[in-house]
């Protein structure tokens, strides 16, 4: 039975962020040791004494930052979000020389988890613990995040034929994010990722006006 959002309980969440660099420096080995043990052991066999030894830190340590492997779920993914907004913020939104269709071909294939640049690793496994880790809250903060993250993307897109309106980037957000994630959920490969990713980018050009449909003859 699944947990409510209303029974979240302090230990589900992480207790602080790093804010030194050597903080910093310890948060990314616990996460880089949390992925290796998830992929080695899956959920069930990780704890967070395995991810304490795995990184070379004291456990005491850990729970400083995470009091529960929940909490240390709850951390990551906050930091994939995080770092897939940093990474679209710097290949996206920051070139001043691209062209609107260049931008939403990175933006696609980031969103879509298809760029070999890109650090963060999900598994299908992590849907089904979001009861656990975030309430309704967190989960709209994430949601208007990400929606913002669309409007930097197409302010940046200067030559569109005409501006999106907002239910128009609405859409897209939704459209494409849910997309990766139900695609996450059923286990599609990597091939069928990337045409999904082409007809998605196709769609977000029609959508914006810069390309037209062909009728057929």
């Amino acid at each position: 039975m699944r947990r409510s959002s209303t029974h979240l309980t302090p230990r589900a969440r992480p207790l602080k962020r790093p804010r030194q660099a050597r903080a910093r420096f310890t948060v990314q080995a616990i996460y880089d040791a949390y992925v290796r043990i998830w992929q080695r052991d899956g959920w069930e066999g990780l704890t967070t004494r395995k991810v304490a030894l795995e990184t070379g830190i004291a456990v005491g340590t850990l729970y400083d930052y995470f009091p529960s492997k929940e909490a240390l779920h709850s951390g990551y993914v906050r930091h994939c979000i995080e770092r897939l907004l940093e990474k679209v913020e710097q290949r996206v939104v920051a070139p001043e020389s691209l062209d609107s269709r260049v931008r939403l071909h990175r933006l696609i294939r980031l969103l879509g988890g298809l760029d070999r640049d890109q650090p963060s690793w999900f598994h299908p496994d992590m849907m089904r613990l979001e009861p656990l880790v975030a309430d309704r809250k967190y989960q709209q903060r994430a949601y208007g995040e990400l929606l913002a993250m669309w409007r930097r993307v197409l302010a940046a897109c200067t030559d569109l034929p005409r501006p999106a309106t907002p239910e128009t980037v609405e859409a897209l957000h939704l459209a494409v994010w849910g997309g990766r994630r139900y695609a996450l959920q059923v286990g599609l490969e990597e091939e069928r990722m990337v045409r999904w990713a082409e007809e998605t980018e196709r769609m977000c050009l029609l959508m914006l006006g810069l390309t037209s449909v062909e009728t057929p003859a």
